[in-house]
């Protein structure tokens, strides 16, 4: 999609919702948000606290907005039968705070802050005690919850779907360097911002057995039986008063306690069927390194589906809509294969509970679903054993295989002959496929494609390499369907509300109108040069850089140097992230300037932030190392201000709105081919830090948008790593040849970092000598050489800051506003099932 068309298409989607009038501050909003307000406070005895405060702000705020909501409900209804309605379905949706978020949408920041005044209170400090939503964990989720944002900002009648996690996935703690993780009990004091939908219940079933009809119709007895009930967390418009609605499912069981066991004191008993209904909202994405976490999963996932699809079509029906329309009036999207039994689930209650026969079910199946694929590594596709599959959901599983032997009977006949392809297809992989470990899996996101009208990747890159590799078979069957839509991330949450200084900088120089179109951005271009520009831009992002200076010496009591360069990687501890193959940058840096102390060293800070996952015993690894290299590197004396390492517990999206606007370079370093897309490197750019990175991604096409003499490059493209592994790669080799490298690793394997303990990383360095399959050993001294460019320009201030300018104005194109118009366009239209 050209500017052009992009630009239209966010004409045309706005469109939808014109009719709803700016959201303005005014006297009446004012003053109904200080009745409420006093209203809540009314109910906090004595002085309130800052925690009383967080909590009667956002009741006052979330009144507001609920009138918002109904309007916005009411307006899609009234238009139900012309635009098409969204439906979202994510394992994740990664919130952060909302009550600034709210009051900036709101225009109510002032009338808050002189509220608080009266109580003795500053609003920043307030604001802080909210704690972040535990309802995802990395970059699949807080890209839902960026698209919340669009949906409401541009007026697109929808839903976000999730679950109501009570830990999330887990708060992460340090302890000697290693990872502990403890339940993020975030609703402790309870959640301000949701609204329970005590009308909407859905039951959901699971196990029993499937009962044939006399008229040969089947028809599902589950064996256990829960409800599913709705609660709504309302996401405002920040120039309309549209919102947009992410109702989330909590489980409960359908029956009572079991009144018999608890007179005869088996209290635990009684009640055990309750807890194990409560459980499947406790933890996100719960270990699945046992059986019992993966079928809790397995569970997980059908809630959030049958839930959801059961309120769609409720609100279709209720509506006025015919069934038999069901599909061209509602698009159901699936963020990755977390949410792919949808298409089953839909078929189940359409043949089951509507009757309708299977062609037109698996007509208005079709004409509903599309998928986005977020990876092209096949461990990271979900396939469930067919033996879980018919014990938990024994009806979905019929309507799958029905799925599979239709699509393969219909292949017989285009291919005729070619039993090899059928295989590769199937829904189903027989014993001894990638992973199976034996067993016969359904694969879901080969369901997701059979099932789906369009099917996109993330970033260019990507979808390119989706259709070559991962997905080859399906895209030269059904070519048509596979389409790429680039990510993006809403300006308002990670410029605006992340980063107010360079807000206000921007808006001095460009108007406010980028807040709602971000390619206005490239108004920057003619300006890059301007000195005084520049030194605008040096002093806003030396102010966060103080600003999380003090942040790290509150917290971990280290000082770090804001006038260092702040060397920034945060996101989710994962092998193909590399954060590795930093740390070992990290050594080779302090072993050089150990060597040479006195030379004139580019004095630098490196910051890492992430959670592993905790069954994941590599990249827990890396975090231990981290801390370690970090208490070596840190407390040598020789070493100084020339450089720091810090690694930020418990990293989620309020510290990442602290960490992000500081970032003088961006750590974008995955093995190319690896990263879908990512978007922290969008929301680093778009905060003017400059980019080291891996032709991988979106960041081929950031590089592209700001010039790729704006980012520092290196590392093989994807056809060379493709060679290398072909051709038989030996990390070994590497190592030989660079005496650099090879001080780095004997000095992990020798216990130079973990007080002569040489057992303590023996598997991290096994793997990289053995297999290395994410090939840091051959990027390792192009990443350098290429760090020593970065150095090079961080000591021309204004040569830097003109860079970093250059890197804001070309990230117009990056705005989830274009992303979900071209979306409607391209995946959600009606014009797009033919």
């Amino acid at each position: 999609m050209t500017v052009t068309t992009a630009r239209q298409a966010l004409q045309s989607i706005k469109a939808l919702g014109a009719h709803f009038k700016p959201a303005t501050m005014n006297d009446d909003l004012s003053q109904h948000f200080k009745t409420a307000l006093r209203h809540e406070l009314s109910q906090c005895p004595g002085q309130p606290s800052r925690d009383s405060l967080m909590r009667a702000a956002a009741g006052a705020c979330r009144e507001l907005l609920a009138t918002r909501w109904a309007a916005s409900q009411a307006a899609d209804r009234e238009r139900a039968a012309d635009a098409r309605r969204v439906h979202y379905l994510s394992m994740e949706f990664l919130m952060g705070r909302a009550l600034g978020n709210a009051l900036a949408a709101l225009g109510l920041d002032e009338t808050l802050r002189a509220a608080f005044a009266e109580q003795g209170q500053v609003l920043p400090e307030v604001l802080e005690r909210e704690p972040d939503a535990a309802l995802g964990n990395g970059g699949l989720g807080r890209l839902a919850a960026c698209f919340l944002d669009s949906f409401a900002e541009l007026g697109l009648p929808s839903f976000g779907y999730g679950l109501r996690y009570q830990y999330g996935m887990f708060a992460q703690g340090i302890q000697n360097g290693r990872q502990v993780e403890t339940p993020d009990d975030w609703m402790a004091l309870g959640n301000a911002w949701e609204l329970p939908r005590p009308e909407l219940r859905y039951p959901v079933g699971f196990g029993g057995h499937v009962r044939v009809e006399a008229d040969g119709s089947r028809h599902w007895q589950p064996a256990e039986r829960l409800i599913a009930q709705a609660y709504d967390f309302i996401v405002p418009a920040h120039h309309s008063e549209r919102v947009s609605t992410l109702r989330q499912w909590q489980a409960s069981a359908a029956a009572p306690i079991d009144f018999d066991a608890f007179c005869r004191g088996d209290h635990a008993g009684a009640a055990r069927h309750r807890v194990a209904a409560e459980a499947i909202n406790w933890v996100l994405y719960p270990d699945d390194s046992t059986e019992a976490g993966r079928e809790l999963r397995l569970k997980q996932e059908a809630l959030l589906v049958s839930a959801s699809l059961q309120d769609l079509i409720a609100r279709h029906l209720n509506e006025g809509g015919a069934l038999h329309q069901l599909g061209r009036r509602n698009a159901i999207h699936l963020n990755d294969t977390h949410p792919a039994l949808a298409p089953a689930e839909l078929m189940r209650l359409l043949l089951d509970q509507h009757g309708l026969g299977w062609d037109e079910a698996w007509t208005i199946t079709r004409q509903a679903c599309s998928y986005t694929n977020h990876t092209l590594m096949p461990e990271a596709l979900e396939k469930w054993p067919l033996g879980m599959l018919e014990r938990l959901l024994p009806r979905h599983l019929e309507i799958i295989f029905e799925i599979n032997q239709r699509f393969l009977d219909e292949l017989r006949q285009r291919v005729p002959g070619d039993e090899a392809l059928l295989s590769r297809v199937s829904l189903i992989e027989e014993e001894g496929g990638y992973g199976s470990g034996g067993e016969r899996r359904v694969r879901m996101a080969h369901l997701a494609i059979v099932a789906s009208h369009r099917v996109n990747g993330v970033a260019a890159l990507h979808s390119e390499l989706m259709v070559q590799t991962i997905f080859a078979d399906f895209a030269r069957l059904y070519p048509e369907r596979f389409i790429n839509v680039t990510n993006g991330v809403t300006p308002r949450r990670w410029l605006q509300q992340a980063n107010p200084q360079l807000a206000g900088v921007l808006d001095a120089r460009l108007g406010q109108d980028w807040r709602q179109d971000l390619s206005q951005l490239q108004g920057l271009r003619a300006l890059a040069a301007d000195a005084g520009l520049g030194a605008e831009f040096g002093r806003v992002k030396r102010a966060n850089k103080q600003r999380l200076a003090a942040l790290v010496g509150r917290e971990l009591g280290l000082a770090i140097n804001p006038d260092s360069l702040f060397d920034v990687q945060i996101k989710r501890i994962h092998e193909y992230k590399r954060q590795l193959l930093n740390l070992l940058h990290v050594i080779a840096r302090y072993q050089a300037i150990v060597a040479q102390p006195d030379a004139d060293w580019t004095p630098r800070t490196v910051l890492i932030a992430g959670k592993a996952a905790s069954a994941y015993q590599m990249a827990k690894s890396v975090i231990q190392l981290a801390h370690d290299v970090g208490r070596v590197v840190n407390s040598d004396p020789r070493v100084g201000d020339k450089l720091k390492l810090v690694f930020l517990p418990n990293y989620g999206v309020s510290l990442a709105e602290s960490i992000i606007p500081a970032a003088d370079l961006s750590e974008q370093i995955s093995t190319a081919g690896t990263e879908a897309s990512g978007t922290g490197n969008m929301k680093f750019a778009m905060n003017g830090a400059l980019t080291i990175g891996t032709w991988d991604g979106a960041n081929i096409e950031m590089a592209e948008a700001f010039g790729t003499e704006n980012m520092f490059t290196f590392g093989l493209r994807t056809e060379a790593v493709a060679q290398i592994k072909a051709l038989g790669y030996d990390p070994r080799l590497y190592v030989e040849q660079n005496r650099q490298l090879q001080q780095v690793i004997d000095a992990i394997a020798n216990g130079g970092f973990s007080n002569g303990d040489t057992e303590r990383y023996r598997a991290l360095v096994d793997k990289l000598l053995g297999s290395d399959p994410y090939l840091l050993m051959a990027d390792f001294a192009d990443y350098l050489a290429t760090q020593q460019r970065v150095d090079a320009l961080y000591r021309d201030p204004a040569a830097w800051n003109q860079r970093a300018i250059l890197n804001v104005a070309g990230m117009g194109w990056f705005s989830t506003d274009r992303t979900i118009a071209e979306y409607v366009d391209k995946v959600w239209s009606a014009s797009t099932l033919g």
